[in-house]
């Protein structure tokens, strides 16, 4: 195998094209290749674009002879580069993504295709199986990201609306759950650069390009997503909440009549404003308590000194 595409005695158009943005994910790769080379559906071609990963994931995708597998390298460029460059890659009828860390069950494309036919989508996507780096499923609803996301499910069973549920939440999950056909691909573009956000912002413009032609297998579960244990805390959980908050408010008044789109801007500005006014006169008027280990040293300090003098009293009384 070569990196560029590969040629195959095959030419006629493949069924689905399944696109795999691939960096630094040696211990992953190789489920994820397998799982797509595997499904019951054999007419496809796999497209691994590797975002100039260091480590051996270039080096375990080329080792497939599978002639339906095609590998690119690039530079690192990003995810939402990555996806576009699969994008323009594609020459299936349908195109699928699936993160070089995710798996798909076995019969994924072939039930994602049946229902395709069946309701003349557009794109189609599913519930997940979340699991840990060594493919343990997370099956305590307590979990953190179980309760995020029963939450987001929970919304959207209440209002039937999938515009409305997203407005909520993701609860797409992530760019792997996309199953669509390639005129929605075409319709929709490329993805956005957005780091964090960039599925969430396709999904919306995907329900505004074909109101009618998305639609979520919310019972049925056949990708397999993978959280990490790694994952902390950073930097990044501030850019994507800002980003999320950019999104909302543009997705929210993206339905709504010219007329009243200023009002709702406003509005939900105003309410945004009151929940930090909020916070901050909450935090005013809470009780000042010494913070950290210095401080405590010091108040236990004073508490001996003041029981000392107090007994030191006694016994002289």
């Amino acid at each position: 195998m070569f990196e560029g595409k590969m040629l195959s005695v095959e030419t006629k158009q493949p069924l689905i094209s399944v696109i795999i943005p691939a960096y630094n994910h040696e211990r992953f790769i190789a489920a994820a290749v397998d799982s797509v080379l595997q499904q019951t559906v054999s007419d496809l071609e796999l497209i691994v674009v590797d975002d100039g990963s260091t480590d051996q994931t270039g080096n375990i995708v080329k080792s497939y002879e599978d002639p339906r597998l095609s590998y690119y390298y690039q530079d690192n460029q990003d995810a939402y580069n990555t996806l576009n460059r699969g994008l323009s890659l594609a020459n299936g009828k349908y195109i699928a993504i699936l993160n070089s860390d995710d798996v798909y069950t076995v019969n994924r494309l072939e039930r994602l295709l049946n229902f395709t036919a069946e309701k003349g989508a557009q794109c189609v996507f599913t519930n997940v199986i979340p699991i840990s780096d060594e493919g343990v499923e997370f099956t305590d609803p307590d979990f953190g990201w179980n309760t995020w996301h029963a939450k987001n499910r929970t919304w959207y069973f209440g209002c039937r609306d999938l515009y409305a549920g997203f407005l909520k939440g993701n609860f797409m999950v992530t760019t792997s759950n996309l199953f669509m056909t390639a005129h929605a691909a075409q319709t929709v573009g490329k993805f956005s650069s957005l780091r964090y956000l960039h599925d969430y912002d396709y999904i919306f413009r995907m329900m505004l390009a074909f109101p009618n032609s998305v639609h979520y297998l919310d019972n049925e579960k056949l990708l397999y997503y993978r959280i990490h244990s790694g994952n902390t805390l950073s930097e990044a959980a501030i850019t994507g909440r800002l980003q999320d908050q950019e999104l909302i408010s543009k997705y929210m008044v993206a339905r709504i009549p010219e007329a009243y789109r200023n009002d709702v801007i406003t509005g939900a500005k105003r309410l945004i404003e009151l929940g930090n006014e909020l916070h901050d006169v909450k935090k005013a008027l809470e009780p000042q308590k010494p913070q950290g280990v210095r401080p405590a040293l010091k108040e236990l300090c004073r508490s001996l000194k003041s029981w000392i003098a107090k007994k030191c009293g006694n016994l002289m009384s």
